[in-house]
């Protein structure tokens, strides 16, 4: 079963990021933007990664698509998006790359949505959450289409079963 841990607006903090990548073994890793980190800084070792608003690194992409095992994902931060108006824009982009999955960030809002055939994901924030107290990330796992685990973590690890979803993508 894959397993993608996913995280966002982290702003320069490298602690949270080492506690979160110690805890969990994940097969793969994405950071939504506002890393605030140099492309290469050790901390993002491993991760799929794309630019924040906040982000002055210039080798961030702006976007990613990637296919992990039977699933394509569509990493962007979101301002170029306009996230913080409406999803639908960042979620046509991500149609016409033929993603299902769509990982985004800047509004610090942590949540998970099935709209259509896709799967809208915001982690939230590692350092600076909006609308909970909780800094949040994710760990998605997945076995087929038909059961999709999206879970989400508060910085410490405590599981939020309030916002974690169970769905499917056929």
């Amino acid at each position: 079963m894959p397993s993608v841990l996913i995280v966002s607006d982290s702003h320069g903090s490298k602690e949270e990021l080492t506690v979160i990548n110690n805890r969990h073994n994940a097969d793969y890793k994405i950071h939504c933007g506002d890393s605030e980190l140099e492309m290469d800084d050790p901390v993002l070792d491993g991760f799929i990664k794309v630019a924040g608003n906040c982000d002055t690194d210039a080798r961030f992409p702006n976007e990613q698509v990637n296919t992990i095992e039977n699933l394509t994902f569509f990493t962007a931060h979101g301002h170029l998006h306009q996230v913080k108006t409406n999803p639908l824009t960042i979620a046509y982009r991500a149609e016409e790359e033929h993603a299902q999955v769509v990982c985004f960030g800047h509004t610090h809002t942590a949540g998970a949505e099935k709209i259509g055939n896709q799967l809208l994901l915001n982690p939230g924030s590692v350092l600076l959450p909006r609308g909970r107290t909780e800094k949040t990330y994710i760990v998605m796992e997945w076995d087929t289409l038909e059961n999709i685990d999206v879970r989400f973590y508060t910085v410490e690890g405590e599981h939020l079963d309030d916002i974690s979803i169970n769905t499917s993508l056929t």
